[in-house]
């Protein structure tokens, strides 16, 4: 286990070392919004960063390449760094605002009780980890009393973190062979768009770059500012949800403004490598590929069935008020993207219905395309376990001699096969719903006993699927026990449990606790 925390240290410290690089980039951001005393908290906090890689990636250099197993270890940790780390610009822009420490220099405006609420570590932990597995519940009880800075540096990481720091890292370092290719796998990702993972990885961000200034073009023709279409425009590519407004993009009130979003979030939901196949002119992987088919597919009924049950049920008085907020808040939920149009609850004060509610649940839980920027079990796993299962009770049908074959998309797989992927799918599900029932255990323990049980599971589902809609529960006056779990939550959703697990127990062997 030493020489696998070797490689581990090394490979945590260069994807550290590529973060810190993002404190810097932000440096522009503060001067041209004038916001001067931010600027020594985004130095301070990229220099903090860039010597903790620096001290992993030299102590531990010669450490040998990673296998699958250091790639999983290798991931979990990176994550929890850079969740950890990627709070320090809140804290310290937070702490100046407060402190005023340059008053014959910089002029910094009194902080408002939203900028004061990241004087608080864990608080900038939960909103850096939030951003970073583009997750979107958020500690800020006003995002427009935020400065620029923080609102720029939250939609960054929540852009980064759509398509991962490993993938950034590998863009970066370019670093050939097996190595790269282990890490890239480790955070849940598999496809290659070309057959050299360095190539794959820079045509993900070439195609992540197009599709967020397609995104901005969209959004500003659709009325919204430039800022705010920016800011939009990253955290919904990256299916994050993070907004510069408290009601999120319900703030605008413009139904224009919401019908533009909805594109953008399914845009976000579609897989890497189908989308260098329709930039490519091949349309037909719109419906050719499964999982792309299967988005619309599911996207279409779950609206219609959630625009349904909120017209009948009388929470809208109008059939077009039931349809646009019943789309965009399926979609939203359902492509871990977390912006919304309208209140679904307030914790203990009821405006969604139970039935509404937790059909937007299983559409968290379901998420989209596997390859893409979204959370959840994604759709090619419920695809195998729904005919897995079919397939299953056909064979008790079938006579022994029969050769069975199960057809997922456009693979056919022998038994062997059919096995090991329903059984990679099965234990997925079943720890991805064990730990969505800690986390509601945990939740209902430590908040008032008045608290809405289909709220607690929206929001506990919206943590672990990485969406970030919220159901009023989340916010800074969280118990602290409520506020760990949901770093756990998102944590272990981001990166699809098993990477964690593995983690837990090569630190519990490396401490003698565990055989």
């Amino acid at each position: 286990m030493s020489v696998q925390f070797r490689t581990v240290g090394r490979d945590v410290g260069r994807i550290v070392r590529i973060v810190s690089l993002m404190a810097f980039v932000s440096i522009p951001v503060a001067i041209l919004h004038r916001e001067f005393y931010a600027i020594p908290a985004l130095i301070a906090s990229g220099l903090v960063m860039l010597a903790v890689g620096e001290l992993l990636s030299r102590r531990f250099a010669d450490a040998p390449e990673p296998d699958k197993l250091h790639g999983m270890l290798t991931a979990a940790t990176a994550w929890g760094t850079v969740g950890i780390l990627g709070g320090l610009p809140l804290l310290l822009i937070a702490w100046t605002l407060t402190v005023d420490p340059f008053p014959a220099v910089v002029s910094a405006p009194s902080p408002t009780s939203t900028v004061a609420t990241f004087r608080n570590p864990l608080n900038c932990v939960f909103e850096s980890l939030s951003g970073f597995t583009s997750t979107g519940l958020t500690m800020a009880t006003r995002e427009q009393d935020l400065t620029e800075t923080m609102q720029w540096w939250r939609s960054f990481t929540e852009w980064v973190g759509g398509v991962g720091v490993i993938v950034l890292t590998v863009a970066i370092l370019a670093r050939p062979g097996s190595g790269s290719l282990t890490l890239y796998e480790s955070e849940a990702r598999s496809t290659k768009i070309h057959p050299s993972i360095v190539s794959t990885v820079r045509e993900i961000w070439k195609i992540y770059l197009v599709l967020t200034l397609a995104a901005v073009a969209l959004f500003l023709a659709a009325g919204m500012q430039p800022w705010g279409a920016i800011n939009h425009a990253m955290t919904g590519i990256s299916t994050g949800g993070f907004s510069i407004y408290a009601d999120s993009i319900g703030h605008y009130n413009e139904p224009l403004i919401e019908y533009a979003v909805v594109p953008v979030m399914v845009a976000g939901s579609i897989a890497f490598p189908v989308h260098y196949l329709l930039f490519k002119g091949e349309i037909k992987n719109v419906y050719t590929d499964i999982q792309t088919r299967w988005v619309f597919i599911w996207f279409s009924v779950g609206s219609v069935a959630l625009m349904g049950i909120l017209y009948l049920r009388g929470t809208y008085d109008t059939l077009e008020e039931a349809f646009r907020y019943g789309l965009f808040q399926f979609v939203s939920g359902t492509s871990n993207a977390g912006f919304g149009t309208t209140a679904i609850g307030n914790g203990t004060e009821q405006i969604w219905t139970a039935d509404a509610t937790l059909l937007v649940c299983v559409g968290m839980l379901t998420g989209a395309a596997a390859g893409s920027t979204v959370g959840g079990l994604k759709l090619i796993r419920v695809i195998t376990l729904v005919r897995g299962a079919r397939w299953r009770i056909a064979g008790v049908f079938s006579p022994r001699s029969a050769v069975r074959r199960l057809r997922i998309g456009e693979r056919s797989l022998d038994e062997r096969q059919a096995s090991k992927e329903l059984e990679e799918a099965a234990i997925v599900a079943l720890l991805w719903l064990l730990f969505l029932a800690l986390g509601l255990a945990v939740l209902l323990a430590t908040l008032p006993t008045d608290i809405r049980t289909e709220y607690a599971i929206f929001e506990v589902m919206s943590a672990q699927s990485t969406v970030g809609l919220s159901a009023g529960i989340t916010g800074p006056e969280m118990p602290t026990a409520a506020k760990l779990v949901f770093l756990l939550n998102m944590w272990i959703g981001r990166l699809e449990i098993i990477p964690v697990l593995v983690l837990l127990r090569g630190a519990m062997v490396r401490a003698g606790l565990y055989e």
